[in-house]
């Protein structure tokens, strides 16, 4: 059949068919539900308490315990002599650790714990948690100085979460109005102390980041006991903060307060005054420096001028430009002179080499053919040859053969005989050139 849900009942191995034809009874869900919660018998349950409801003369105690770092509640019951009996008087806010069994009313199908024993979480072991919530932040990089965001010099808008009308709020508009009067506020009043503070914060935190205008958010308050100041080491809150696109002052209590956001956010401040003294510039500082830095600009740029002036002064007093025509003046004299040397130098060139001239002309004149002509001597040179040249053997001139006879004033043809004898006609006048 379409539909049909089978169950065991009681726990055994039957199984009831559960179908609309055959629906259960509300009595019968109520009844397998408490059967279920009933099954998980006694167990430790760790949260803060948030409401404490007591009747005069009434047999039962009403409590309302919120988990710290989610929102989440569970109804607790329990005996009034269980609330007078503990070591420390519980009141909202306080943490602690009950002993209950887990309780289903089948008349309004309502769940509580019905507590047998409650423990009051003491100072130290809030500390030890708070502190094993540091190591787990500081691990994941919640604190790492270089995920910090800086602060703008003139925010727009300053974002406020602090108490309504607290002194911490007042400080801090104060203060910021003091030292800049045209800074603007963005308050939002939230509850700083007790299980509500956290549910009271996250969603005007997630506000003021969303806001463009806002570029700065303080979350203030002044100062209390650790359990008082509880609410800013939340989890939840931590989180929250780094998550922000704003940066986020933390100014919460005093010097010797350091809870948990005081490391996650972008900037601790000791107090709610030194909170507005790092969001907000001082006017009078701020021009106060503006003069400081005219003055200290307009030393150093007539300490400029004059050192430029006293550069200027040097290169001026140096020869080269004080007296620009000395060095000239000074090297005309060395140009003449140097003129006059290298002429002189140059015509001892052209003596010397004009004697050698001579004295080589004279040499070849010596050795020339001319002169041997002129002592006497004369060349014979064979013409009837296809190539003339000068006859050196006497076998070189047989019987017809065309003779020049070259002696120092002319050369005459001649041809010779049969007998050996040499027939000239008349000389030709033809002296040769002298070297």
């Amino acid at each position: 059949m379409t539909g049909a849900v089978y169950t065991s009942a009681g726990g055994g191995n039957e199984r009831t068919a559960n179908t609309p034809d055959d629906p259960w009874p509300v009595r019968t869900v109520n009844t397998k539900i408490a059967d279920w919660v009933h099954r998980l018998g006694q167990i430790w349950v760790e949260g803060q308490i948030t409401q404490i409801s007591r009747r005069p003369r009434g047999r039962v105690a009403f409590i309302t315990l919120r988990d710290p770092a989610a929102d989440m509640s569970v109804q607790v019951t329990c005996s009034p002599d269980l609330l007078d009996r503990a070591t420390v008087p519980l009141s909202e806010g306080s943490r602690v650790v009950m002993l209950g069994r887990p309780t289903f009313y089948t008349g309004r199908a309502t769940l509580s714990l019905r507590v047998s024993e409650i423990r009051p979480v003491g100072i130290g072991e809030l500390l030890a948690r708070i502190e094993r919530l540091r190591q787990l932040l500081a691990a994941e990089g919640l604190f790492d100085q270089r995920l910090k965001r800086p602060l703008p010099f003139l925010p727009k808008a300053v974002g406020l979460i602090s108490g309504r009308a607290s002194a911490a709020s007042r400080d801090v508009v104060a203060v910021a109005t003091a030292r800049w009067s045209s800074v603007r506020f963005e308050i939002r009043d939230a509850t700083v102390q007790g299980p509500a503070a956290v549910p009271s914060i996250l969603p005007l935190l997630a506000e003021l980041d969303a806001a463009d205008h806002v570029e700065v958010i303080i979350i203030a308050r002044g100062g209390g006991s650790v359990e008082d100041l509880l609410p800013f080491s939340d989890e939840t809150l931590l989180r929250a903060v780094s998550a922000c696109r704003t940066p986020v002052i933390s100014a919460i209590g005093h010097e010797p307060d350091s809870p948990l956001l005081d490391h996650v956010a972008d900037v601790r401040a000791a107090t709610p005054t030194d909170a507005a003294k790092r969001a907000v510039p001082d006017v009078r500082t701020e021009l106060a420096g503006i003069v400081e830095l005219r003055r200290r600009s307009a030393h150093a740029l007539r300490n400029w001028v004059h050192r430029e002036e006293g550069g200027l002064a040097g290169l001026r007093a140096r020869p080269a430009l004080a007296a620009p025509l000395t060095m000239i003046d000074s090297r005309t004299d060395d140009i003449a002179r140097m003129r006059t040397a290298l002429r002189r130098d140059v015509s001892r060139s052209v003596e010397g080499e004009q004697r050698r001239i001579e004295h080589l002309s004279a040499q070849l004149g010596t050795l020339g053919p001319a002169q041997t002509l002129a002592r006497g001597y004369a060349v014979v040179q064979r013409l009837d040859i296809d190539e003339p040249h000068a006859v050196c053997a006497v076998g070189d001139l047989p019987a017809g053969a065309r003779i020049r006879i070259r002696v120092a004033d002319g050369s005459a043809p001649a041809t010779i005989d049969a007998d050996g004898t040499t027939t000239t006609p008349a000389p030709t006048a033809s002296p040769l050139p002298r070297p």
